[in-house]
């Protein structure tokens, strides 16, 4: 009788991207047996988005099921079409999760073995990365709760606009204060729920000195005192 494979322990870290213009969200690095295996296999690429860690728990990017789910671990900073990305297979086996089938479309081909994960510890530990807001800085804080304020207000629904985005925006560190884009949070909706012309957006300067949940609160309070499409910052089309 085989033995089944040993078990390895899967720790997510978080983590702002060198270059975060693709995505202005911290990625979510999972490491197995404390090492970053995404980093020696396919090092250009990013790991999941915390900003797909929001919703429920089935809609984790790393949420494994019985039934076998192909996700895309890592992509590169322009599409997985242009440069290739990092592919693994999730699926729950009785007490353990497994990834396998990985696949490296860079053109690179070295890729893991198969990993097993205890189960239990491997939700526990997906749930734990979720609630993290440990890796915040005072402009992550206020893009969650300025959100999380606006889509359960229905605000925009109101006005027949839809809610497209809500992002950090961070400061370029290297270039000179009078072409640096100020730190703060971007906030985009169309017009229309079916998909109208009209795109909309707020550029709101945050203040590193001031609460982050006091500016939250301001700028919500800014975006509902009137039809959003009068006050917008930004309009195209």
């Amino acid at each position: 009788m085989s033995e089944r494979p040993a078990i390895s322990v899967l720790t997510l870290r978080h983590r702002i991207p060198d270059d975060w213009a693709a995505d202005p969200w911290a990625e979510v690095r999972p490491l197995i047996d404390g090492v970053d295996v995404l980093q020696e296999v396919h090092p250009e690429g990013l790991a999941p988005s915390r900003r797909h860690w929001a919703g429920p728990p089935a809609t984790w990017p790393l949420a494994a099921a019985e039934e076998p789910r192909r996700v895309m671990i890592t992509e590169p900073v322009c599409t997985a079409g242009c440069c290739g990305a990092l592919y693994v297979t999730l699926r729950r086996a009785g007490d353990r999760v497994v990834w396998d089938s990985w696949e490296n479309t860079s053109g690179g081909t070295a890729v893991p073995p198969a990993v097993h994960f205890d189960a239990a510890r491997y939700d526990a530990e997906l749930a734990r990365a979720a609630a993290d807001h440990s890796w915040e800085g005072p402009v992550d804080t206020i893009a969650r709760l300025l959100e999380r304020t606006l889509t359960e207000s229905g605000w925009f629904e109101r006005w027949d606009c839809v809610l497209l985005d809500v992002s950090p925006r961070r400061a370029e560190p290297d270039l000179p204060e009078e072409v640096a884009d100020t730190e703060g949070v971007d906030v985009w909706f169309r017009e229309g729920a079916g998909g109208g012309p009209g795109l909309y957006g707020y550029r709101l300067t945050t203040a590193p000195d001031r609460p982050a949940d006091r500016q939250a609160r301001w700028f919500a309070e800014r975006i509902l005192a009137d039809d959003p499409r009068r006050t917008a910052d930004v309009r195209e089309g």
